[in-house]
C-alpha cells in the first residue's frame, strides 16, 4: 500500500519564506556583494576585451593620458606660460589628468552599461547594478597604469624622501571620493539613459566641463583671484572647492606634486574639512543615484 499523500502546500508552509528570493526583486548595491562571482566575471571580461585584437594592447592606457598631457603642456605650459607660474608644472598637470581620466571613464562607462548589456538585461534576471559597478571597477584597473607612471616620475624627482602619511591618505581619499561620485552619477544617468538616450549627450557635456571646472590645467589661486577681481561673493569660491572632482584633484596635488616641489603655494582653504564634506557629497550622490536606479530598473527590459 502506498503511504498517505502529503499536500505540497504543507511542504512549502514548513519552509521559512526568507529561504526564497522573489524573482525580479533587487536589494540594490547589497546584491553586488552577494553576486560577487558574477561581478568578477564582468570585470574580467571588461578588462580582457577592451584591447582585444589591438596591436598596442595595454600600451593604449599610457598613450591617451600621454597625448593629453603633451597637448595641454605645450598649449598651456609653454604658450600661456603656466610652466613659469606653477613650479613643476608637468607633475602638477599630470597628477590632475589621471584623476579626470578616472572620473571620465568610470562615469561614461557606467552611464552606458545597461544599454550596452541589453541582451542580458532582457533575457536574464540579475542585479542590474552589477553592470555599473563592474564598469567603474574596470575604469579603476585602467587607471592603475597611469597612477604607476605618475608614481615613477615622482620617485625620480625625490618623492620618496618627502612622502608623509598624510600624502598617502590624501591620494587614497581622492581616489575614493572620485570613484564614489562617478558611480553615483553613473547609476543616475545610466537609469535615465535606458529610456532617454539624450542622457549620453548630457554626460559628454558634463565631462567636457569637468576638465575645465577643476584645477587640472590651472591653479585654484587663479580662481580665487578671479572671484576677488570680479567682486563675486566668497561663497562662490567655497562652492567651487566643494566640487568632489576639484577636491580629488587637489588631494592628488597634495599627495604627489607638493612633496616633489616644496612649493610655498597656499593650500586650498579648509582642505581637510572639504575632504570630509566632499566625501559626504559623493556618498549622497551615490544614494540618490541608487534610489533613481531602483525606481526605474523595473522598466529596463521593456524600454531596451
Amino acid at each position: 500500500m502506498s503511504g498517505p499523500v502529503t499536500d505540497t502546500r504543507d511542504l512549502f508552509s514548513a519552509v521559512p519564506r526568507t529561504a526564497f528570493d522573489t524573482p525580479g526583486t533587487s536589494r540594490g548595491l547589497i546584491d553586488v556583494v552577494r553576486w560577487r562571482y558574477l561581478l568578477y566575471l564582468l570585470v574580467r571580461t571588461g578588462v580582457t576585451t577592451r584591447y582585444r585584437n589591438s596591436v598596442l594592447g595595454w600600451t593604449w592606457s599610457y598613450v591617451r593620458p600621454g597625448a593629453q598631457f603633451l597637448v595641454f603642456w605645450v598649449v598651456l605650459g609653454l604658450f600661456l606660460s603656466l610652466n613659469r607660474d606653477i613650479q613643476n608644472y608637468p607633475v602638477y598637470l599630470f597628477s590632475g589628468i589621471v584623476v579626470i581620466n578616472l572620473f571620465s571613464e568610470a562615469f561614461k562607462n557606467a552611464t552606458t552599461s545597461i544599454v550596452n548589456n541589453a541582451p542580458l538585461v532582457r533575457k536574464v534576471f540579475l542585479p542590474r547594478q552589477l553592470f555599473a559597478v563592474s564598469s567603474v571597477m574596470v575604469a579603476f584597473i585602467h587607471f592603475l597604469p597611469q597612477l604607476a607612471l605618475l608614481l615613477i616620475v615622482c620617485l625620480f624627482m625625490g618623492w620618496i624622501t618627502s612622502i608623509t602619511v598624510l600624502s598617502v591618505l590624501a591620494a587614497l581619499a581622492g581616489i575614493l571620493i572620485v570613484t564614489l561620485f562617478a558611480l553615483g552619477m553613473g547609476l543616475f544617468f545610466g537609469a535615465i539613459n535606458v529610456r532617454f538616450r539624450d542622457a549620453e549627450n548630457i554626460v559628454e557635456l558634463l565631462l567636457l566641463l569637468a576638465t575645465w571646472a577643476s584645477p587640472v590645467l590651472y591653479s585654484w589661486t587663479m580662481v580665487q583671484e578671479a572671484v576677488h577681481k570680479l567682486g563675486w561673493p566668497s561663497w562662490m569660491l567655497e562652492l567651487y572647492m566643494l566640487n568632489p572632482i576639484t577636491q580629488g584633484v587637489e588631494l592628488f596635488h597634495y599627495a604627489f606634486w607638493r612633496p616633489v616641489t616644496g612649493s610655498v603655494m597656499e593650500l586650498p582653504p579648509g582642505l581637510g574639512w572639504n575632504t570630509l564634506w566632499t566625501f559626504l557629497i559623493a556618498v549622497a550622490t551615490l544614494l540618490i543615484g541608487q534610489l533613481v536606479f531602483r525606481r526605474l530598473e523595473g522598466r529596463f527590459a521593456q524600454d531596451l
